[in-house]
C-alpha cells in the first residue's frame, strides 16, 4: 500500500469499542483455554451464553474464523468513540454496503441462514435488532472490564506516539506488527489475501489497538474511509494479571474500611451478593457502600440479566495506584 505526504500526514490513532466486540464474541465462541484471556472468558462466558448469544445474531455474523461483515466495524469518527457512537455508526450503514458484506460472508460460509437472509432483505429495520444484541453482549462482556482494557489501550497508544516523535513514521510501523513493514513509502502487510490499494480507499490510515485482536492484525478497506489496520496492543499479555492490593491502610484513611475493602474486591466486577459473601459486609451495608462510591464516581454498574455487577471505574484505578505508589 503506497503512502503520499498527503496520508502520512493522516495517520491517526483510535481505541474502537467494536474492534473489541468481534474478536472478543469469536473467542468465547470458540470456547478454548485462550493463554491470555482465560480468566476473562471463565467470568464472562456463563453470563453470554445465559442471555442465548450464542444463538443469536452475533453467532451468525461472527464465524469461528474468517471474514467479519465490515459494517461491525466502523472507523471510528474520533479518537475514543463511545459504544452507542458505534452503535449508531452500525445502525447508519448504507443498505447495499450491509448487502454487500453480506453476500461477502455467504460466499465464506457458503449460505446465509434465515436471520442474515432477512437482514440482507430488510437491513433498515433489522440492523436495529443487531446493535440491540451488540449492546447487550458489551454491557455483559466488555463494559464491566472497560477501565481496565480501555487502559492498556490508552498506553499503547502513548508508546507509539513517543515513538513516532523520536524515531518517525518508519520506526512506528516497523514496530507496530511482525507482518507489518515500511520501505520506500509502501507499507507491505504480510500473509494479507488481498492488497490494499490506496485508490480505492480514503486517505491516511487508521490504527487500532486492540486487547482481543491477536496474534496477527486485521484489515479493513471500506471507501470512503481510510484503511483500518487493528493490532494487538502491547502488554496485552498482563491485562488479567491480579495486581497487588498495596496501600490499602492510607486508602483506608481516606475513604474507611468498608469502601476501601470494596474497591480492592472489585478487582473483579462482582454483584452485590457476591460482594457481600466476599467481604462479610451485609448485602444492605454493601448497597449503600456502594451507591456512596458510584455516586463519587469510582464504581459503575452495569446489568447483566437479573443482576447488576459493579466495576471499579478509571478514577478509582488511578486512586489506588496513587495509594500503592
Amino acid at each position: 500500500m503506497a503512502f503520499t505526504a498527503n496520508d502520512l500526514a493522516q495517520v491517526r490513532f483510535a481505541i474502537s469499542p467494536m474492534w473489541e466486540v468481534a474478536p472478543s464474541f469469536r473467542l468465547l465462541m470458540a470456547n478454548t483455554r485462550h493463554p491470555v484471556h482465560l480468566p476473562w472468558a471463565e467470568q464472562v462466558r456463563p453470563r453470554v451464553l445465559a442471555a442465548g448469544l450464542d444463538r443469536g445474531w452475533l453467532a451468525e455474523l461472527i464465524g469461528p474464523s474468517g471474514y467479519v461483515p465490515d459494517f461491525l466495524t466502523p472507523a471510528p469518527a474520533g479518537p475514543a468513540p463511545a459504544p452507542a457512537d458505534e452503535w449508531d455508526a452500525i445502525l447508519a450503514s448504507p443498505a447495499e454496503q450491509v448487502r454487500q458484506d453480506l453476500d461477502h460472508l455467504a460466499r465464506h460460509q457458503g449460505h446465509l441462514g434465515t436471520r442474515l437472509s432477512g437482514l440482507r432483505a430488510d437491513p433498515v429495520s433489522r440492523l436495529a435488532k443487531v446493535a440491540r444484541e451488540i449492546e447487550t453482549y458489551w454491557e455483559l462482556a466488555l463494559a464491566p472490564y472497560w477501565a481496565r482494557i480501555r487502559a492498556v489501550l490508552e498506553a499503547d497508544i502513548f508508546h507509539r506516539a513517543r515513538t513516532v516523535a523520536e524515531h518517525g513514521t518508519g520506526r512506528l510501523f516497523n514496530d507496530l506488527h511482525a507482518t507489518v513493514s515500511w520501505n520506500d513509502n509502501v507499507l507491505g502487510l504480510v500473509r494479507r489475501k488481498r492488497d490494499m490499494p490506496r485508490e480505492s480507499s480514503g486517505a491516511g490510515l487508521l490504527l487500532i489497538p486492540s486487547a482481543f485482536t491477536g496474534p496477527g492484525v486485521r484489515t479493513q478497506v471500506r471507501p470512503p474511509d481510510p484503511p483500518q489496520i487493528a493490532y494487538p496492543a502491547r502488554t496485552v499479555g498482563a491485562l488479567w494479571e491480579k495486581r497487588p492490593a498495596t496501600g490499602v491502610a492510607a486508602l483506608t484513611g481516606v475513604l474507611g474500611r468498608s469502601r476501601t475493602l470494596l474497591l480492592t474486591e472489585l478487582e473483579t466486577p462482582a454483584s452485590t451478593t457476591e460482594l457481600a459473601h466476599r467481604t462479610g459486609l451485609s448485602p444492605a451495608g454493601v448497597s449503600q457502600y456502594l451507591t456512596a462510591l458510584r455516586n463519587a464516581g469510582m464504581v459503575s454498574a452495569h446489568r447483566a440479566g437479573r443482576f447488576v455487577l459493579y466495576a471499579r471505574t478509571a478514577a478509582a484505578e488511578t486512586v489506588l495506584a496513587a495509594a500503592s505508589a
